[in-house]
């Protein structure tokens, strides 16, 4: 039998005979199940009227993970899960005398992970099953030349653009009731269509449906993908009566947001997690650690810098909520290595906003204003190898943006210029440079 782990009051286990055994004090009614499907996993949840007292084991031939609730029993009119993902059916039905079971067939042997959660504000106990293809290959890795093909032609910059919400998370709801994931959905789409017809510009989409997709995974995607860009996009939204209006930057603070609304913003976005049944509480050690890393720290300074010239290019076409970036701990620009910003394109709660959203005309302006931000950032700062490097030779002799590490000597040296011109070019009072932050370099 293979080795069983709990990580964190989950539990893991390799398929093979008993997978894991989760005991409660007492039994619980199985009100409902619901299930969702991505192309990582397919899940299934559970809602109960306490904490229960189950068991996993899975069997071979065909392949099938067997659910075991002891001292349960399934309410008058229960109904099986929509079968999605690896699910091909769902058997359940009593278990001798007090005890229920569900029969999961499954398209492949799975790796099944499995854990309880509490009540929150929209649900009551919950048991969630996630089941994870075994066969799965990782995907091949990149050479570097198929990630940035020949100096001489540059290779174009990538956006990852984020369509915020999506599937069962529906997430702001507009005054004349919009949902927040189609609207954004539509903006992303937009976005990315006008992107690819820029000169060294392409564009990915995070997601291109009404999938959902959870919070850390989008960003993984992007740097999966060696964006060089993420941008999610989202619409804001304030309680009955409120007159907020204007679109807003937003960059990752690790320290917490700015004020309390942006905290509430924070919180807001990033419960998306707890509607699939995860808690997203920032309890990992590894990603608390490369927050802290000198990585994260260049990436956050880039990440001010385009969010800067998006923000200035939105205020073209109207008005925006706040005249300068604002910063949350917005769980979706988390990653260490790829600039990241989220867009709130409008009010969604704000009638007259709900409707610009909902006009291709004003998701036409949106995008271009976001990416003439884009565009101004990859001037000043163009990628390695990329179009913008080699077209803009003269802009990137003039800039340089500080990376971990770097010393005013160590800039200096590089552009063949000395300490003091460079303090005296950008008015500089010490030595001491911040990461992220740009400097202008004399011409030589």
């Amino acid at each position: 039998m293979d080795t069983i782990r709990w990580e964190k009051g989950i539990c893991w286990a390799a398929a093979a005979t008993l997978l894991v055994a989760c005991t409660s004090a007492f039994g619980a009614d199985i009100r409902s199940v619901r299930s969702w499907a991505s192309p990582e996993y397919t899940r299934v949840v559970f809602d109960l009227s306490g904490p229960a007292d189950y068991k996993l084991f899975d069997l071979a031939d065909p392949d099938r993970v067997v659910l075991d609730f002891r001292n349960s029993k399934f309410v008058e009119g229960f109904t099986t899960p929509e079968i999605k993902g690896l699910l091909k059916s769902v058997r359940v039905g009593k278990q001798g005398r007090t005890d229920s079971r569900a029969v999961f067939n499954l398209g492949d042997t799975v790796r099944p992970k499995s854990f309880l959660l509490a009540p929150d504000a929209r649900f009551g106990h919950r048991l969630v099953l996630d089941f994870y293809p075994k066969t799965a290959s990782a995907a091949p890795t990149k050479k570097l030349a198929d990630v940035l093909p020949a100096q001489a032609a540059g290779r174009k910059v990538l956006i990852a653009v984020d369509a915020g919400h999506g599937g069962k998370d529906p997430g702001a709801i507009g005054a004349s009731g919009s949902y927040e994931k189609e609207l954004t959905l539509k903006v992303a789409r937009e976005l990315k269509a006008q992107i690819d017809r820029e000169p060294g510009m392409s564009a990915m989409l995070i997601r291109n449906s009404d999938v959902y997709i959870p919070l850390k995974q989008r960003y993984a995607i992007a740097r999966k993908a060696h964006a060089d860009l993420f941008v999610s996009i989202h619409a804001d939204a304030c309680p009955a009566n409120c007159t907020a209006q204007g679109s807003s930057v937003w960059v990752l603070s690790p320290r917490g947001a700015t004020s309390e609304s942006a905290r509430l913003l924070a919180d807001r976005e990033n419960s998306a997690d707890l509607i699939g049944g995860v808690s997203l509480d920032d309890k990992d050690a590894d990603l608390a650690a490369v927050l802290l890393d000198l990585q994260q720290g260049a990436t956050m300074g880039a990440s001010n810098t385009v969010a800067d010239q998006v923000l200035a290019a939105l205020r073209q076409i109207g008005p925006t909520h706040r005249s300068y970036v604002e910063r949350a701990n917005f769980i979706v620009l988390r990653s260490p290595d790829v600039p990241s910003i989220l867009v709130e394109t409008a009010f969604i709660s704000n009638p007259i906003e709900e409707n610009r959203l909902k006009d291709s005309g004003h998701r036409e302006k949106l995008a271009k204003a976001i990416i003439e931000g884009a565009r101004n950032y990859f001037r000043i700062a163009p990628p390695d190898g990329s179009q913008f490097a080699l077209n803009t030779n003269a802009a990137k002799a003039s800039r340089h943006v500080v990376g971990a590490g770097e010393s005013l000597s160590i800039i200096a040296n590089r552009h063949s210029t000395s300490v003091d011109a460079l303090r005296s070019l950008n008015k500089l009072s010490s030595n001491n440079v911040r990461v992220g932050e740009v400097l202008r370099i004399p011409a030589s």
